[in-house]
């Protein structure tokens, strides 16, 4: 399927899943003890699902996906190397190479941006979600395990999700699933590998210059329900949002602000 070192050498699919993570960290799991230790599975491996019936997105926010029509899947990773407080460049490096993916599909086309933190817009649609669960043992990394949602040939959204595009529907064209996962994991093995090899500073450029409506005004929530008007000037390499605004540059974290488009 892709010419890979270690990433999708084991491959399960299935039919239908409540969601690949879950899955995988079942498994996971159900290795942790020494003597089961044996049967964990190996680093890349994948899990793929036609279909999830409990897929999640960021802060619990469900998934939707046609079933045959997009790619729904999990990546183990046992990123052991990178130290706590440099978890962000892991999300970094995925999002790049889910954009990665999809700019080698649809160019020449649309801008192909990474919405902080790790979401895939093009022509202000959101073509992927990213949701990575670590676990972490001892004060470092046990494993994390990538879930990614990519849109690829579904046409029709929920009137619920204003803001849902696919690869085809910026397009106009359609792609070979199958292809497309090849491509994808790839180009997620190229970025991880990158980190592993102590090139964070490059990941963290390359995430900076293709972040979505950076140096443009925007419109933001706070949790209060208040809005906030300034403009993105890029992200910290913990992962928090910097903002210019009329008090100066103001940091938030994830759960703290959400971008209106």
């Amino acid at each position: 399927m892709s010419n890979t070192l270690f990433i999708g050498k084991v491959l399960l699919t299935f039919d239908e899943l409540p969601s690949t993570n879950d899955y995988a960290r079942s498994w996971i799991a159900g290795t942790s003890t020494k003597s089961a230790a044996k049967n964990r599975p190996p680093e890349g491996t994948v899990v793929l699902a036609a279909s999830q019936s409990a897929g999640r997105g960021q802060f619990g926010s469900k998934w939707l996906a046609n079933p045959g029509e997009n790619l729904t899947f999990s990546v183990i990773f046992y990123p052991n190397w990178l130290a706590l407080q440099s978890q962000f460049s892991l999300s970094e490096a995925v999002a790049l190479s889910v954009r990665d993916t999809v700019v080698h599909y649809l160019q020449p086309g649309p801008s192909v941006g990474i919405k902080w933190p790790n979401d895939i817009y093009a022509d202000n649609k959101k073509l992927a979600g990213i949701l990575i669960e670590n676990t972490v043992l001892g004060g470092q990394y046990e494993a994390a395990i990538v879930g990614i949602g990519l849109n690829v040939n579904q046409i029709q959204f929920s009137s619920d999700l204003p803001h849902a595009g696919s690869m085809a529907t910026v397009s106009g064209s359609t792609f070979d699933v199958e292809l497309v996962l090849g491509t994808l994991l790839q180009n997620l093995e190229r970025r991880y590998l990158q980190l592993r090899a102590g090139h964070f500073s490059s990941v963290h450029a390359d995430y900076q210059s293709h972040l979505y409506r950076n140096g443009q005004v925007s419109e933001f929530e706070l949790p209060d329900g208040s809005s906030l008007k300034g403009v993105i000037t890029g992200t910290d390499p913990t992962g928090l949002l910097q903002i210019q605004t009329d008090a100066g540059i103001q940091s938030f974290e994830v759960k703290g602000i959400r971008m209106l488009i």
